[in-house]
């Protein structure tokens, strides 16, 4: 039998002893693997709520002026430049003005791509969203209910007729009264189809949002100001750090658990096996490969526990997540790591029994009942 059959087969020889084993490391695998799946799928959720909806932050020009934002309006071709910074997952561009809107001499339009719209963190509560370059316009509910506007309805803006087909309703106060449409039309309205007011920046999943923010200042922050809440951004980032702290440390307690577990087990089995040791020494097996032995047959009771641990682990989140409302994610680095740790704990724990195993003087071994 070779070298490597016999460190596959010798710590099954004891099974009772084996199955302890491995049932202790596979429930320290079994928790690091569910935490794993459970925090991941929580993080994701987290970064998908934090994320959902409106822009993660908007830019604006750099000087005063009298647009509806106070800042000097800013030539189109910003958005392009902001879309090609690293992080940056969508960029639209949009050009708030103010104008004649119906009865009103003076209210909000803001103009900005169909597609964009998402950022605007708007809910369309009726009707549809404008169509490019189309005279569509939807309407904030509470201005569509002070002035009795409904679906198919048209309202004059600057002059021209334009049909309201949605009504939304949004958190912001400013914006629930506001009146949206193509940013083309806007740019056709007033005679400026090259420049744009803002820019709705949306950041890449897992991207801290102040880091691109800082980016885009560091780049470009001579010509342009990006407007974000810090505040809420270091909200963010604390509870993302909590949640992998929180996984991490139950994680560490399960790994210690296993490493003794296994420490346990191959001081027993060396303990058990003392006579044999000895014998192998008489025969001629050197410290190294005796060595070798106890650490190899610790590893492998650890990757057999690594692969069950794994499987159930696996097996359990996917079953009991969902009753809980909990959707686990898993990506391959959550296993690399279970069996990197399960790796670690077998030479550590193979390693004090395996050196307690040659410093045993063969005569005093073989003598051993």
């Amino acid at each position: 039998m070779s070298f490597l059959k016999f460190i596959l087969k010798n710590p099954f020889r004891r099974k009772n002893s084996a199955i302890l084993a491995i049932v202790g490391i596979a429930i320290g695998i079994i928790v690091i693997v569910a935490l794993g799946g459970i925090t991941d799928g929580l993080v994701d959720t987290f970064e998908e709520t934090i994320h959902a909806g409106g822009a993660d932050f908007q830019i604006s020009g750099k000087e005063t002026g009298d647009s509806a934002y106070g800042t000097n309006t800013i030539d189109s071709s910003w958005t392009d430049k902001i879309a090609s910074v690293e992080g940056v997952d969508e960029a639209y561009p949009i050009y708030v003005v103010l104008t004649s809107v119906g009865d009103d001499y003076m209210n909000t339009l803001i103009g900005v791509d169909p597609d964009g719209i998402k950022l605007a963190d708007l809910s369309l509560k009726e009707g549809e969203i404008f169509k490019d370059g189309k005279n569509e316009v939807i309407l904030g509910e509470i201005y569509a209910d002070d002035n009795d506007y409904e679906i198919g309805d048209n309202i004059k803006i600057d002059g021209e007729e334009f049909e309201i087909v949605g009504i939304y309703e949004s958190g912001d106060s400013n914006m629930a009264g506001g009146v949206f449409t193509s940013i083309s039309k806007v740019g056709k309205l007033m005679d400026d189809e090259d420049s744009i007011s803002n820019i709705y920046v949306k950041v890449q999943k897992g991207v801290d949002a102040q880091e691109v923010a800082d980016r885009i200042d560091e780049k470009y922050g001579d010509d342009i100001t990006t407007i974000t809440s810090v505040m809420e951004m270091d909200q963010m980032a604390t509870m993302l750090n909590m949640l992998e702290t929180s996984s991490w440390a139950i994680s560490l307690l399960a790994i210690i658990v296993g490493g003794l577990g296994i420490i346990n087990t191959m001081l027993m089995s060396v303990f058990e096996r003392t006579r044999e040791i000895g014998v192998l020494k008489a025969v001629g097996w050197s410290n190294k490969k005796i060595l070798t032995m106890i650490v190899g047959e610790s590893l492998v009771i650890t990757i057999v526990s690594a692969i069950i641990g794994s499987i159930i682990g696996f097996a359990a989140c996917m079953v009991l997540c969902p009753q809980i409302g909990i959707t686990p994610m898993f990506t391959p680095k959550i296993f690399i790591q279970a069996f990197g740790i399960a790796i670690i704990v077998g030479i550590i724990g193979g390693l004090y029994p395996a050196v307690k195993a040659v410093k045993l003087p063969p005569t005093e071994a073989l003598r051993y009942e």
